[in-house]
């Protein structure tokens, strides 16, 4: 489809007039807000709202760019380049407003001047269109006389050609008047234009244009009388321009032909009156002509009505214009091809049925749809009755090719004649041409000797397709059959009109896309997806999805839609567009809405009744309807629940296809439902996974009828609708007749034994009696012993009378109600009950006379109950031989209402007393009022108690008492009054139709009666009735049509009271606008309503949708204005406006006519919105809270106004002072000046100043008084005071001056002393632990060397550090078994590394599945299905993620090329996953199986790195991080250090430590005495572990004893000796606290000699010295002397009172020791070695830079970002923090910390970001803070020298994988991580079967087969056995 350009103004005439007056037109909502309104998509029926994009200025036009995926928008003054699939803007150019005139020329046209002056305009875009060959978007506007832009296609905001160009070429470009106005230079002035496409072989593009004359004589020319006009000459009203940018720009937008009068229409200045041409829309077609084929321009355009002349009306017209084809074809001239005729919509109603305005056209393939519409004679309607018709191209074509033949052929002057209203058209006329035979092409296009543009004068006709009000466009598809129809309104609504082939209209759907917004005429579809509308409306662009099929659950809704998109998937049981229906190409997968409902696949079940007891060998289901063959499918019967039995198709069938089913298991039917002898159970067919289509059957139980029905069983039982039979015998229903014994048996209902219904007489409680039972067909049970039931427990003996009765006997039943009915029913003798059938139940009604009859009436009235009762003191039982009963005491009357009524009666009189009667007949002639009868009614007759009686009509007012006479009389104390009631007359007389007017109707006398009527046009009641003796007020209902009706006035439903009474219904009022439409979210600011009839309202409110507080009531002002309060609001947002005029909700009549299709929808959706906006701030000018004022000055107030959008006026703004206004002068955006007149009282001294808008207040300060004589005098006061203070304060700060001076000269030297402290610790340090580290290295050299963990054990201990289950429950430490020379053996027990522990008789079984299980590991397939499957599951937490990935990782170490391939896979979807999001996050954490199995694969590939290159480094780190710490002191309880890379475990105290060197002797590895250095701080158990360390450094930590397994022996002399430990009898107590013991403490001396020695049991009464409780024990520091100022005890008074943080020095101590070994690590990790190269770095690396470029990720940044996650930050940081994964030593928790430090300060220099450091900023930031610059450089070096290596091949690194396979093959026991993997897969299997099935691949090499065997020899026997195990 061609695209077309709109025209011209941004509404039509008839939009404008429907629109508010200019100053009621509402504020525009900002850009934001409306964002935030519009993004929620609006669904109505089969059309959804996809996404919208707001304009804050109106819109223009649109235009698509389909293969770039974009929307360009123009609006008033602004462009934008949206995105085609959201709406979401890319780009944007503003283009107004400018100062121009249309009097003066553009100013691009150097040699004009103007003397007229410019004015800010703004810019109305007119053309809009996409020359896609040049790369241009054509932009003309309303500025300039309408000026051309060439911008950019692809980006809006840039100019691709200036013109006229900038910079002067080498010859400059002479510049014409006629080259700039191209389009209409007004607002409201048509313009169309259409890129015509170069013809093959020819120069560039084309642009034809329409544009309506504004020029002199025009209604659009100023009225200024000026005769300057640049139009006439300029701009014809159509010209095809020039559009070559690639050839001479000269003739850029000149007439494309010489002579240029040849190629335009220009109207003669004289005509121009009659002839204002109004265009419409201009479009290629076809747009896609096949080659050779000869393609047209046309222009859609109307000839206005003239102004004044009632009987001209608007002309619609389609022209026509020729464009070359085919190679060299010749560019027609336009005079040469144009020829128009008119396009006439009519119904057959006459002239009053004619549509002559064209609105919107649309060409689809065959026809031209337009929407026409007729003119209103009046401005204000709304909306214009319109019309849709259509009209086929062949039928222009026709009417051409007839008139082309009718001028030059055969001249027929009532047929055609040439266009004389245009100048190319004077002179000649159509006549004959001798000896010419015309062409097909010259009758179609003409030729040059026939170069007449022609007008046929004859319309081509059509009639309406459709009629609706308000119509403004139209577009069209053809789809399946139908021809979808969409139609834009003039209210913002969208409907959808589905048309058959004959043109009627089957469905019709209706969106709201913009309430109150015109749709403009121009709508299209996505060129790129057919399934989208792309339309605009007045401030919106709006992209519609076609239909919404999704809201239709069922084949039949869907279908019956009869929605042309709409179709029924039927294999994925969903309506959805074709294209979204897998194969829907194919025959029968989609079933469309034009094969209707019976296509609908359908399902019938063989058999359909099943005998819960009997066997089937299986169900044919009959399958009808639209569904491809199921033969060969994957087909199951679904019964629900789970439950699912196999189907299958015997062959290939369509239409009608039989399957067979089996019947799913007896144990698995559904449970009967209670008291229900069936149950229908729903079967469906599941194909591929979804049940396709359902049917039921019954399954049904013959033996539960007689338990659901007992007291009809046999009946029940035989005439069931299951074949059933009864067994009179067993007293059972069978299905199967043999299961009954031989005697006989009834087989039709009416022969089944059976009590017969016998009246009974009512019985007296207690009394016994023996009741007789008739029965029927006693034949069969002759004889039975019976019983006689009478329901809970009351059994009586039945005996038999003679064959066909039966007695029961001695019958007694108690009752304690007045009466009571008790059910008989007869049963055979014992257990369980089994009644004979009662079709008609027998009752027993037992009475009780003492109960209920509190007067002697209602005790004898019983009499006629049966009920033989008897009056004496009460009510008693009448013995058999005593009287009848006698007579009452006389009626007591004690209440009579009402008390009076009108005199025809009917009034329903209430007589309440006692003794009112036995029964009716007592009183039924016995009540009269005066000599008036009143007639009882015999349904409100209550015995003795009340009596409602229907007084009669009285000849004239009387009042007399009310008499009952029941054998005696009674009288009412009260009288009755017959009265004459009258009406006189009714306010208001008038209201609206719509109801809800409150009428008072007055008269006399109107109290009266039971009940009254007001009856309108004596039909419709009138509601809320409320009457007093005076006045009637009741609320009108709703009136049909604006008339005079009557009202009666009706007393007890007789005839109408006299009154003439006559009320008007008339014309609803109209609301047309509310203004202003913005609200503080407070709510209270005046809305002002207007609208038309406003004096019928009686009260009004107003009501704010979904997030309005309580609605506000308001006053009408006047018959057109209503001010309104805004509701508060919950949130800033806006909402939709109810209007509730006289309690009923006011709809917009106007709406609801337009809406044609659902009245309902146009009454929800409100046409007024109210903009919620935050509370405007406000503040004093200057933000003081206090203002000081003196009373009796002027005050004025500045306040300060935060910036909003409320557009708030200066009136509704209430500032006071106190209680005191103030007066409010000026008022602008940001500042509102108010001043107080009148004095403020003194009396107060403080006022609050608070500013009002609406509800909301705000105090902004407060005002203080004080008097002015006061005031002088205490300033003086506080001058006085100040300057006292001043001398003073001079004096303190002269000495506090040099005080300080001083002080801070001393401090200086203290610093400067410390600070060569510093430097020498440092350098001292250094030199003596380069002295210890240098012995540790060659020690190291001469021993066994670095304690490196076995591979296996780094690889358990790395893959399974604390997230692994197996390793929690599992992993034992190493246990301590001391041998003789004091070393202990480990045992390591991991699972993986030791036997598979299962009992051999589960052996065979477990290793055939677990072999068969490993096998399926080992199919990609398989395995990437199971890791997605498990980890789509919420439980699997990511303990159990990485517990599987390491699982896997041991199960496939031998296959190692294998296991790179699937991380490989499941990365790319990881990646996948990361790029949709954040690419930068990813590879960040370990969530996911695959970031785990990264981890291990790195590192197993980088083990030999780690010991080869990187080990001796780390290690010779850890070693002097150790070393350095011991060289000071350590709390052995808080574990604090004087040496420490860690603030936290820094030990802020002096403490001084001197060093002690110990001869030591000790039996243990291999060595038997040592001088060992130790402090005299160090505790006892430090001193143990210096002493083991130095004995023992050259064995592995795991093999060293413990320092709790060891004594220290002190021999101080050759005969005394002491045991050393860190508590005893000598320990010292300070602060409640005992002091652990040091060398100090027993002051042993340097060179003393120790002897150590194992011990047989430990002395476990210690425990850990760092477990200590601190309350209790402390070693160097007490808890609070880091926390509080050291107390000035005697053993802390000589300390320096120092800052705790002046330690923080010895940080950087440590770091400057320790400096060199980081480097040293840094470099060994971070560089490569020729000799080996890290290939599986650069393996990695290589992938994820092929990942990135695949997804056009070209940001280093984020390559650099993936890099560090997968290695440095995955492995290398991991190890760095855990050096117990790589060697055999301690790590303790100090050592942890500096490790810490360190691991920072390395992710840090392989961050890209910059560091923002601080003084507040860690200390573990800042403390490598001048060293992460190098480190960083070295990393980015070593990630270049990695990509500058060169690239693996996919073979080289598998060999390489290969042999790091084979290198450490059989280190662990695949079997167990095989088992433990299993145990994944049971917890999940339905999940995992599932995903198989879900899988096509898994599907087709039957995996999920293969899995359920690995179950089948596992299930069984694993569980046990490992608990066995």
């Amino acid at each position: 489809m061609a695209p077309r350009a709109a025209g011209g103004a941004p509404l039509s005439a008839r939009a404008a007039a429907a629109s508010p007056p200019p100053f009621q037109t509402p504020p525009r909502c900002p850009v934001p807000l409306l964002l935030l309104l519009l993004l929620g998509a609006a669904r109505a029926g089969a059309l959804e709202i996809q996404r919208r994009f707001p304009s804050p200025t109106p819109t223009n036009n649109f235009a698509l760019d389909g293969a770039a995926g974009t929307v360009y928008l123009a609006a008033v003054n602004r462009l934008y380049q949206l995105s085609g699939a959201n709406l979401s803007l890319e780009a944007e150019a503003a283009v107004g407003p400018v100062p121009d005139s249309p009097l003066c020329h553009a100013p691009q046209l150097p040699q004009a001047s103007c003397e007229h002056p410019r004015r800010l305009t703004d810019n109305y875009n007119k053309i809009l269109q996409l020359d896609p060959g040049q790369g241009l978007v054509v932009v003309c506007g309303s500025i300039y006389q309408g000026f051309c832009q060439l911008r950019r296609r692809g980006n809006i905001s840039a100019v691709a050609v200036r013109f006229p160009p900038a910079a002067p070429p080498a010859e400059p470009v002479t510049v014409f008047p006629s080259m700039l106005n191209v389009a209409a230079n007004h607002p409201n002035a048509s313009t169309v234009g259409l890129v015509l496409p170069p013809a093959a072989g020819a120069g560039g593009s084309r642009l034809l244009v329409g544009a309506t004359y504004t020029g002199y004589g025009s209604s659009f020319f100023p009225r200024n009388r000026s005769l300057e006009d640049h139009r006439f000459e300029n701009t014809p009203e159509i010209a095809i321009r020039s559009l070559d940018t690639r050839g001479d720009l000269a003739k850029l937008f000149t007439f494309d032909l010489n002579p240029s009068d040849d190629n335009i229409l220009k109207i003669k200045q004289g005509a121009k009156e009659q002839h204002k041409l109004g265009f419409v829309s201009a479009f290629l077609h076809p747009s896609d002509p096949p080659p050779g084929a000869q393609s047209y321009a046309y222009l859609a355009l109307n000839s206005e009505a003239r102004a004044g002349d009632k009987e001209s009306q608007a002309r619609s017209l389609l022209a026509r214009i020729c464009l070359p084809h085919g190679a060299g074809g010749d560019a027609k001239k336009l005079t040469e091809s144009y020829i128009q005729l008119g396009l006439q919509c009519a119904g057959g109603a006459g002239r009053g049925d004619l549509y002559s305005r064209l609105v919107s056209v649309f060409p689809a393939r065959e026809r031209l749809f337009a929407v026409f519409e007729r003119p209103q004679g009046s401005p204000a309607a709304r909306a214009a009755p319109a019309a849709l018709c259509a009209f086929r191209f062949a039928d222009v074509r026709a009417a051409i090719r007839a008139a082309r033949t009718a001028c030059f052929v055969e001249p027929a002057p009532d047929v055609v004649a040439v266009l004389d209203s245009v100048v190319q058209g004077t002179g000649p006329a159509c006549e004959r041409k001798l000896n010419i035979q015309l062409q097909p092409e010259q009758l179609d296009c003409g030729a040059a000797h026939l170069q007449h543009p022609l007008s046929i004068l004859q319309p081509l006709k059509a009639t309406p397709v459709f009629r609706a009000p308000g119509l403004t466009s139209v577009a069209v598809a053809s789809v399946n059959n139908y021809t979808a129809v969409f139609l834009g309104t003039v209210n913002g609504r969208l409907l959808k009109i589905n048309l058959n082939e004959s043109m009627q209209v089957v469905s019709r759907r209706v969106v709201t896309v913009a309430y109150g917004e015109p749709v403009h005429h121009v709508m299209q579809f996505d060129p790129a997806d057919s399934g989208y509308l792309y339309l605009m409306t007045s401030h919106q662009m709006a992209r519609v999805k076609v239909a919404a099929c999704n809201v239709h659950s069922t084949c039949g809704d869907c279908v019956g839609a009869a929605d042309a998109y709409c179709g029924w998937c039927a294999l994925e049981t969903r309506c959805t567009l074709q294209q979204d229906c897998t194969n829907s190409s194919q025959q029968h997968f989609w079933t469309s809405a034009s094969e209707g409902p019976s296509r609908c696949p359908a399902m019938t079940v063989l058999p359909s009744e099943i005998d819960v007891r009997q066997e089937y060998p299986g169900m044919i289901l009959q399958i009808s309807g639209s569904l491809p063959s199921l033969s060969g499918m994957e087909m199951a019967c679904d019964y629900g629940n789970n439950i699912r039995t196999v189907a299958r198709v015997p062959g290939p069938a369509f239409g009608h296809q039989i399957a067979y089913c089996n019947l799913l298991p007896r144990d698995q039917f559904p449970p009967f439902p209670p008291n229900q002898d069936h149950v229908t159970v729903e079967m469906s067919v599941r194909v591929n996974g979804r049940n396709i289509v359902k049917a039921n059957f019954t399954i049904y139980d013959c033996s539960r009828t007689a338990q659901v029905y007992p007291h009809t069983a046999c009946t029940s039982c035989l005439s069931a609708q299951w074949p059933c039979f009864w067994c009179s015998q067993q007293h059972s229903c069978v299905s199967n007749q043999s299961r009954c014994e031989a005697s006989p048996n009834p087989t039709s209902p009416q022969d089944c034994p059976r009590t017969l219904l016998s009246p009974l007489a009512p019985v007296p409680t207690g009394g016994s009696q023996n009741i007789l039972v008739p029965l029927a067909n006693t034949a069969f049970f002759q004889g039975a012993a019976l019983e006689c039931s009478f329901g809970l427990e009351e059994i009586f003996e039945a005996v038999w009378v003679n064959e066909s009765v039966v007695r029961c006997d001695q019958v007694v039943l108690h009752t304690t109600r007045k009466s009571q009915v008790f059910p008989l029913s007869l049963q055979l003798k014992g257990r369980p009950a089994r009644f004979l059938d009662s079709p008609e139940p027998m009752t027993v009604m037992v009475y009780n006379c003492a109960m209920g009859s509190p007067d002697c009436s209602q005790c004898l009235g019983r009499e006629d109950l049966g009920h033989l009762c008897m009056w004496s003191d009460g009510c008693r039982l009448r013995g058999p031989l005593q009287p009848m009963a006698g007579t009452c005491p006389a009626p007591e009357i004690h209440a009579i209402e009402p008390l009076s009524g009108p005199l025809d009666g009917g009034t329903l009189l209430t007589i309440r007393g006692r003794n009112l009667g036995r029964r009716l007949s007592d009183v039924a002639h016995g009540v009269w009022i005066g000599g008036v009868a009143c007639e009882p009614l015999p349904d409100r007759y209550t015995v003795s108690e009340e009596i409602v009686c229907v007084t009669g009509p009285a000849p004239g007012p009387l009042s007399g008492v009310v008499t009952v006479n029941a054998s005696k009389e009674g009288k009412s104390r009260d009288r009755f009054s017959y009265v004459l009631p009258l009406v006189h007359s009714l306010e208001p007389t008038m209201g609206p139709k719509a109801g809800g007017t409150r009428i008072t109707i007055h008269g006399n006398d109107l109290h009266v009666g039971s009940e009254l009527q007001v009856l309108v046009n004596d039909t419709d009641p009138c509601t809320e009735l409320m009457r007093t003796d005076t006045s009637i007020a009741c609320t009108m209902p709703e009136g049909a049509l604006p008339a005079p009706v009557p009202v009666c006035v009706r007393f007890e439903r007789r005839g109408c009271v006299h009154g003439n009474l006559t009320f008007w219904y008339m014309q609803n009022p109209v609301i047309t606008a509310i203004s202003p439409r913005r609200s503080p979210v407070s709510g209270g600011r005046t809305i002002t309503v207007a609208g038309e009839r406003f004096h019928m309202v009686q009260n009004v409110s107003m009501a704010v949708h979904h997030i309005g507080r309580e609605p506000t009531l308001c006053k009408v002002l006047n018959s057109t204005l209503i001010t309104c309060p805004s509701p508060g609001a919950l949130s800033n947002a806006s909402a939709p406006v109810d209007f509730f005029i006289n309690g009923r909700a006011y709809a917009d009549e106007v709406a609801v006519a337009e809406e044609l299709l659902d009245p309902e929808e146009a009454q929800r959706g409100s046409r007024f919105r109210l903009d919620y906006l935050p509370n405007p701030q406000f503040s004093t000018a200057k933000r003081e809270k206090w203002i000081k004022h003196h009373p009796g000055e002027p005050l004025t107030l500045v306040i300060h106004k935060e910036q909003d959008s409320l557009g708030l006026q200066s009136h509704e703004y209430r500032v006071k002072i106190g209680q005191v206004s103030c007066d409010i002068q000026i008022v602008s955006d940001r500042i509102i000046h108010c001043s107080v007149n009148e004095s403020l009282g003194a009396a107060v001294g403080q006022l609050p100043i608070t500013i009002q808008v609406g509800n909301f207040n705000q105090t902004i300060a407060t005002l203080q008084l004080g008097g002015s004589e006061t005031a002088i005098i205490v300033s003086i006061v506080i001058c006085s005071v100040l300057l006292l203070l001043s001398v003073v304060a001079l004096f303190v700060f002269c000495t506090k001056s040099r005080r300080a001076e001083r002080y801070w000269q001393k401090t200086l030297l203290q610093m400067e002393e410390m600070e060569s402290q510093i430097r020498e610790e440092i350098r001292k340090g250094f030199a003596e632990l380069q002295t210890d580290m240098t012995d540790l290295t060659k020690e190291l050299n001469r021993s066994q060397g670095i304690p490196f963990l076995e591979y296996k054990h780094f690889v358990t201990r790395t893959f399974f550090p604390k997230c692994s289950s197996l390793y929690e429950e599992r992993y034992v430490l190493p246990s301590q078994t001391l041998n003789s020379q004091g070393s202990s053996q480990a045992q390591e027990t991991h699972p993986l590394l030791g036997e598979w522990k299962i009992p051999e008789s589960c052996r065979p079984n477990m290793e055939e599945g677990i072999s068969l299980f490993s096998s399926l590991l080992n199919n990609k397939h398989f395995l990437i299905v199971f890791v997605h499957a498990l980890e789509q599951q919420k439980d699997f937490a990511v303990r159990d993620r990485c517990s599987l990935a390491s699982l896997l990782t041991i199960a496939l170490h031998g296959k190692l090329e294998y296991y790179t391939s699937i991380m490989k896979e499941l990365l790319v979807d990881l990646i996948d996953a990361s790029a949709a999001k954040n690419p930068k996050l990813m590879l960040r954490r370990t969530e996911s199986v695959v970031e785990k199995m990264l981890t291990n694969w790195m590192s197993i590939c980088m083990y030999s790195c780690l010991r080869e290159t990187v080990g001796e480094p780390f290690f010779l780190l850890l070693c002097a991080i150790k070393q350095q710490i011991n060289k000071g002191s350590i709390d052995a309880i808080t574990g604090k250090a004087r040496y420490t890379l860690s603030e936290e475990w820094l030990l802020r105290e002096n403490i001084e430590a001197k060093p002690r060197n110990l001869n030591v002797s000790f039996q243990g590895c291999g060595m038997d005495s040592l001088s060992v250095r130790a402090m005299d701080t160090d505790t006892l158990t430090q001193v143990k572990e210096k002493i083991l360390e130095a004995f023992c450094k050259n064995v592995p930590y795991s093999q060293w004893p413990r320092a709790e397994d060891v004594d220290l022996e002190w021999f101080a002399s050759s005969t005394q000796s002491y045991i050393l430990r860190d508590l005893d009898d000598t320990s010292v107590v300070e602060d409640g606290r005992k002091k652990l013991n040091t060398l100090a403490h027993y002051k042993i001396p340097e060179g003393a000699s120790l002897a150590m020695s194992l011990i047989d049991k430990k002395d476990n009464t210690l425990g850990r010295v760092k477990d200590l409780d601190t309350e209790k024990y402390f070693h160097l520091v007490l808890p609070t002397d880091e926390l509080a100022e050291p107390k000035k005890s005697h053993r802390q008074s000589h300390r320096k009172k120092v800052l705790p943080e002046i330690y923080l020095t010895r940080l950087l101590s440590t770091k400057g020791t320790l400096q060199k070994f980081l480097d040293d690590l840094f470099k060994a990790i971070l560089s490569i070695r020729e000799d080996k190269p890290p290939l599986a770095v650069k393996y990695f690396f290589d992938f994820l830079e092929e990942q990135a470029e695949k997804r056009g990720i070209s940001d280093p940044d984020t390559l650099h970002i993936w890099k560090t996650n997968s290695l440095p930050l995955r492995f290398w940081v991991n190890i760095l923090k855990n050096p117990q994964f790589v060697f055999d030593i301690d790590k303790t928790d100090h050592i942890d910390a500096c490790l810490s430090v360190i691991a920072q300060a390395f992710i840090d220099a392989c961050s890209i970001s910059d560091l923002q450091l601080g003084k507040d900023s860690p200390t573990n930031k800042l403390l490598y803070a001048k060293e992460i610059p190098e480190y960083r450089k070295i990393v980015q070096r070593y990630y270049k020298q990695i990509q500058d290596m060169t690239p693996l091949s996919e073979q080289e690194m598998n060999a390489h994988l290969a042999e790091e396979s084979r290198k450490y093959q059989n280190e662990f026991n695949t079997n167990v991580a095989m088992a433990e993997i299993y145990k994944y897969a049971k917890r999940y299997r339905p999940q995992i079967m599932a995903a198989l099935e879900a899988n096509p691949t898994a599907r087709r090499t039957q995996l999920q087969h293969k899995f359920e065997q690995v179950v089948a020899l596992m299930e069984d026997n694993i569980y046990e056995c490992y608990s066995e195990a």
